[in-house]
């Protein structure tokens, strides 16, 4: 038994060291990095993308190098709340104020509560809200758990399937190794039909990453149960939390979270209001860099 356990424990260190080489030698592949893309290439940030592409540095590069096309073109730590805000007001993406059992941060998505037509915004909102749930994931995490409530959802609410792809592709290609689960809780017949087309956009880890839960399926309740405690899930999701979205709490909660970003990115950050108010947010602890 014990010879057993450090034999495992000494193949864990030699795992362990190999990563790191493979970090070290992506970083030497990449070259001399910038501002930014020096800040968001952590060696955290380098694992995932060689976790993604099964530790194959040329493959890991490519990926790596076009994220940092997409981040100084589509500036996603520059998105500020204001802009984004009016597409926040139904509340159909937030980040929740509980985790996982894990110690995850959630977002919750509900796409029955669609409210605007501009599918760029959409878009641009959703990135800023992936954005913020990693400015708040905890030390020594790098996932978050999405959890999608299909209350209201119909064919006519659904985004066209060129959007989803889009947005599928934004999600895949520059956010590698950030989605621990997305749990579809009792999504209608009618979106088996949609399904049936998307899935196709997935690649074969993030597809085995998405679950369906259906509150009177027994497997559906055990894995529910695994990752969550359902005195903090909202009984949109079977759980016993009565959870009302606040737009204009959650918005000076956004607020706050800008200028972190602000800091944490390097640049200075003035057009924050609520309304006509100007609204100076607090002071508050810096998370550790989103890479």
């Amino acid at each position: 038994m014990f010879s057993r356990w450090t034999n495992s424990h000494h193949s864990q260190e030699n795992d362990s060291l190999q990563h790191e080489s493979m970090v070290k030698e992506l970083r030497a592949a990449l070259g001399p990095l910038a501002d930014r893309s020096l800040k968001y290439c952590t060696d955290a940030c380098l694992s995932r993308y060689l976790e993604e592409r099964n530790w194959n540095i040329d493959k890991s590069k490519k990926m790596l190098e076009e994220t940092l096309k997409w981040r100084s073109t589509y500036k996603p730590e520059e998105i500020r709340w204001d802009e984004v805000a009016v597409e926040g007001e139904t509340g159909k993406v937030y980040r929740a104020n509980f985790h996982d059992r894990s110690g995850r941060t959630v977002l919750i998505l509900r796409p029955g509560k669609q409210n605007t037509r501009s599918l760029a915004n959409q878009l641009r909102h959703l990135v800023y809200m992936v954005e913020n749930a990693i400015l708040n994931l905890p030390q020594g995490q790098q996932q978050m758990v999405w959890l999608i409530d299909f209350t209201g959802w119909s064919l006519s609410t659904s985004v066209p399937i060129k959007s989803a792809r889009d947005t599928i592709n934004v999600l895949q290609n520059h956010y590698p190794e950030r989605l621990a689960m997305a749990f579809l809780y009792s999504p209608p017949r009618i979106f088996e039909a949609f399904w049936k087309i998307v899935k196709y956009f997935l690649d074969a880890k993030t597809f085995q990453k998405v679950k369906f839960l259906y509150p009177k399926n027994k497997d559906s309740v055990e894995l529910k149960r695994s990752y969550f405690d359902e005195e903090n899930l909202p009984t949109e999701f079977g759980g016993k939390r009565i959870l009302e979205y606040n737009h204009e709490e959650f918005s000076k909660q956004m607020l706050q979270d800008d200028t972190k970003s602000a800091t944490l990115w390097g640049f200075d950050d003035q057009r924050q209001s609520i309304g006509n108010q100007q609204y100076r947010p607090e002071p508050i602890c810096l998370a550790p860099a989103a890479g």
